[in-house]
């Protein structure tokens, strides 16, 4: 299972180890208080894509494409992710304030649609 949670919210028994993967540190933050496994700034979408995406709904299902055509060309980033998802829980931690579309949300999408499917 692929848990998303945003940075603010408090670690759980249950998330499994938690990476963060945000290319910017959230603010107001500390290391220790987010109980990380790793910071994933490789799987975060390019400066150029966060910036055209701005967390705007609107832009949600182009901004996926653009950003699985990014993942598709460094699965190098994404791989351990998906071989640790295989099994166990993990936890993919973002600062973005829409629950819905972020790119922890892409992301898991992502590597749902390939936990099956033996890439």
């Amino acid at each position: 299972m692929i848990r998303i949670k945003r940075v603010y919210e408090a670690p759980a028994p249950d998330d499994g180890p938690r990476f963060l993967v945000d290319r910017l540190w959230p603010r107001g933050l500390k290391k220790e208080e987010l109980q990380l496994a790793g910071w994933l700034k490789e799987v975060a979408p390019s400066d150029a894509l966060r910036h055209w995406f701005g967390h705007d709904s609107a832009k949600w299902e182009e901004f996926c494409q653009r950003y699985y055509a990014e993942l598709e060309t460094n699965s190098v980033a994404w791989q351990p992710l998906l071989d640790m998802a295989r099994r166990q829980s993990i936890t993919l931690l973002c600062s973005a304030h829409d629950k819905e579309h972020n790119n922890a949300v892409a992301l898991r999408l992502f590597l749902e649609s390939r936990i099956d499917d033996g890439h």
